[in-house]
């Protein structure tokens, strides 16, 4: 994958193999395979071969546009996030949304979209995948990290009182929150028929506590966690 700098100097996002070639075509066919073998058979099955074959092509073609399996993670996580991700920033910036109204979108929506079968069985893969290899654990934080900038904006606005440090605190404590439903009422998770309940109060409890918890109380949080790292 070929990377551009931005006018500012940074690397941008790599350019998607194929797709100003003639073999786009078969660039999306093992994108498609790679995620219903990632979904389906999990991250123990996810590799160039088994794609490979998924897709019905020679390995030498697929390893052609995805040299190495870590490459597919990354296209992956950019096609099936940005049109998500694009549509909540939009969502939230084109309208003025207050800040009460777009940390309860971005909570209610993260918790509607970890409710289906994609994304519940992706992350998790993902997740097992991130233990041994440090650049899917790279891509995943960095989506994370999107996330996670948008519910501090909303925080910062919502409880000028706090500062930075605390802000970042209360926001973790929100992201943390939200992806953690994952593994408990995600798609066909323990209790994942009650989603919608949990949605409710997450939601309501989320904001309230962005809202009204105060700097001391944030500062004996910071406190616990420094304790426990030690």
């Amino acid at each position: 994958m070929t990377k551009q700098k931005s006018k500012a100097g940074r690397t941008a996002a790599p350019v998607r193999p194929g797709v100003y070639s003639r073999g786009s075509d078969t660039v999306d066919a093992i994108l498609k395979a790679a995620l219903h073998v990632l979904i389906e058979e999990g991250a123990s099955a996810f590799t160039l071969r088994r794609i490979a074959s998924e897709c019905g092509l020679q390995v030498g073609n697929v390893s052609r546009h995805f040299p190495r399996k870590e490459m597919l993670v990354q296209v992956l996580l950019e096609e099936l996030l940005s049109p998500s991700e694009g549509q909540v920033r939009n969502n939230i910036t084109n309208v003025a949304m207050p800040p009460d109204k777009a940390l309860a979108l971005i909570i209610s929506g993260s918790l509607d979209e970890i409710q289906t079968k994609k994304m519940t069985r992706l992350f998790t893969e993902l997740w097992s995948m991130t233990n041994h290899n440090d650049f899917v654990a790279e891509r995943v934080e960095m989506v994370y990290r999107y996330v996670h900038r948008l519910i501090s904006a909303c925080v910062s606005e919502l409880n000028p009182a706090l500062n930075a440090e605390q802000v970042e605190v209360v926001s973790v404590y929100i992201s943390a929150s939200i992806e953690g439903s994952t593994m408990l009422a995600g798609f066909r998770k323990p209790w994942s028929s009650m989603m919608p309940q949990l949605k409710v109060i997450a939601t309501k409890f989320l904001v309230d506590m962005a809202k009204n918890i105060t700097p001391e109380e944030v500062g004996v949080i910071s406190r616990e966690i420094s304790q426990r790292e030690v």
